[in-house]
């Protein structure tokens, strides 16, 4: 029993899978909800969402990812910390136990695409024992079409076993959870985690591979938007920081909540879904979103759900505050069908200030957007990654270091050189804490900080009136409609402006040590940002 009425693709042997029992070959999505419920992996909730858990993993398992020192990527990797190498001998003997583990299973193949072009797109193949795993692969990536799907061949294959376990002792591997790509191979195998994400986020750093060496194309962790007059705004940041939040505007059309490429003719999306954080979600205050939590076709992971009623509950964090949606990207009404759109007249860099110091909205010059992309300062938000349990503070590189395979600089670079030549408007915006740090002063209200990427977006901030902080050397607005002018400048809503002082010129020393490593790839201008 095969679905392959609509694909005449390459079969499965070439990946060592020969005794495979069901394989459905790119279900749709009616089919994969029938094997959800038939399988116990998921509850349909009361309006057509899909509740899942992940279990031990409700976010990435960071220590445990890994790319095979081989020789084609060996010189272009930076290695490191977040890519740790692994053994190319290991990595063939876990490949093929887990080969023969899937003797006599069942098996779930989506076939589609990364990339909203032609002509940068990569063909992707999915292969996971887990239904809700290939529906949440059929949401988040490029569906491919019936013609599309007729000879399909794949660039690069995913193998998601959660069920499969390596032996450290015997594997090379950290635990038994392992992420590994293989660039020689054109594979990545997931092992010992349900945690959907690491599907997704493999991909994305196989395109943060190929893209900017290829094609010199610059590939962002990154929503984006357009407005009525064509412009695109690109919102930089880490998990938590609101890129789904602030790019799902009503008043703007959607093009990607998370991952981009920007090319010669603009940006253009890597994925064709979206995957929310839900915790708390409010239906005022991202009606569009929470909406989504309501349709069929949506996965709910780790949300709370009542088994009598199945009625969902988004403030209920009893299994993780990284509770997530993912959804066909369709699923938001206001977006570009394309998943394309020109070059951005504007950037904003989101952060999650855990010290309460950052201004809720700055406007940067070429060379503080250079410093800041590099910084990539942000909190790790509870849940987004194991063993976070509250905000830390943190630098992540180009605001996605777990995810860039080569080093920071080369996408620094492509940056620099596209914001020069399109003569782009930089912003930092801060979502996180004000009147004081985590603990003692309040996160920003989402309404503030719609209002400011507004007046950012449509112009009204930059033709105003600004004033400079002495510690960052950051120019704030001194007016924006909708927020209380008390609220821009931090240091007004501390209660101790003196603790606040003391605060703001740690987190300088902070900066500054971080940037250390960074100095010898950029100019003297932006070394001397900070």
């Amino acid at each position: 029993m095969k679905f392959n009425d609509i694909t005449r693709g390459t079969g499965l042997e070439e990946h060592g899978i020969t005794n495979a029992n069901l394989i459905y070959w790119t279900p749709p999505t009616a089919v994969l909800y029938e094997q959800i419920i038939k399988r116990g992996e998921g509850l349909v909730s009361h309006l057509g969402a899909v509740a899942v858990k992940t279990g031990h993993y409700t976010g990435r398992a960071a220590n445990e990812k890994f790319i095979v020192d081989e020789p084609t990527c060996h010189d272009h990797i930076a290695w490191g910390k977040v890519n740790q190498p692994f053994d190319p001998a290991r990595f063939d003997a876990l490949y093929n136990r887990m080969m023969a583990y899937l003797h006599g299973k069942d098996i779930f193949v989506q076939e589609c695409f990364a990339g909203a072009t032609a002509s940068h797109r990569l063909a992707v193949r999915v292969i996971t024992e887990k239904s809700w795993h290939s529906l949440f692969a059929r949401n988040m990536f490029v569906r491919a079409n019936p013609e599309e799907l007729n000879g399909f061949k794949p660039q690069f294959t995913v193998i998601d076993l959660p069920a499969f376990h390596a032996v450290p002792s015997i594997d090379g591997t950290n635990s038994e959870t392992f992420i590994i790509v293989n660039f020689a191979r054109r594979v990545i195998i997931i092992g010992g985690t349900s945690y959907a994400g690491e599907i997704k986020k493999s991909i994305f750093t196989i395109l943060n591979y190929l893209l900017p060496q290829d094609k010199k194309i610059l590939s962002m962790h990154c929503s984006a938007n357009m407005g009525g007059k064509g412009d695109v705004a690109i919102f930089f940041g880490l998990s938590g920081t609101g890129k789904t939040t602030l790019s799902a505007a009503p008043n703007r059309a959607l093009i990607g909540d998370d991952e981009h490429g920007w090319d010669d003719e603009g940006v253009f999306n890597f994925e064709g879904g979206c995957y929310a954080k839900i915790i708390n979600l409010s239906p005022e205050a991202e009606p569009e979103i929470y909406q989504t939590t309501r349709r069929f076709g949506t996965i709910l992971e780790n949300v709370a759900i009542d088994t009598i009623t199945r009625r969902i509950d988004l403030n209920d964090a009893s299994f993780t505050e990284n509770t997530r949606a993912s959804y066909p990207i369709t699923h938001i009404p206001n977006i570009i069908e394309s998943g394309m759109g020109g070059h951005p007249t504007n950037i904003i860099m989101l952060t999650c200030d855990a010290f309460g110091v950052l201004p809720p909205i700055a406007r940067l010059t070429p060379d503080q957007a250079m410093y800041h992309f590099l910084s990539g300062y942000t909190a790790k938000v509870a849940g987004t990654e194991a063993g976070v349990t509250e905000p830390q503070a943190t630098f992540s590189a180009c605001f996605g270091a777990p995810f860039m395979a080569l080093h920071p600089s080369v996408y620094a670079r492509l940056l620099g050189e596209k914001i020069a030549r399109h003569k782009v408007d930089c912003w930092l915006v801060n979502t996180g804490w004000s009147g004081g740090g985590y603990g003692v002063g309040s996160r920003m209200k989402i309404a503030y900080s719609r209002a400011l990427v507004n007046a950012a977006v449509d112009g009204t901030l930059a033709g105003g009136a600004f004033e400079k902080e002495p510690f960052f050397g950051l120019a704030i607005p001194k007016a924006c409609p909708g927020v209380p002018s008390e609220v821009l400048n931090p240091r007004n809503t501390w209660g101790d402006r003196a603790k606040y002082d003391e605060t703001a010129k740690m987190l300088v020393e902070r900066f500054r040590r971080n940037f250390e490593q960074y100095r010898q790839y950029v100019s003297e201008e932006v070394a001397a940002v900070m």
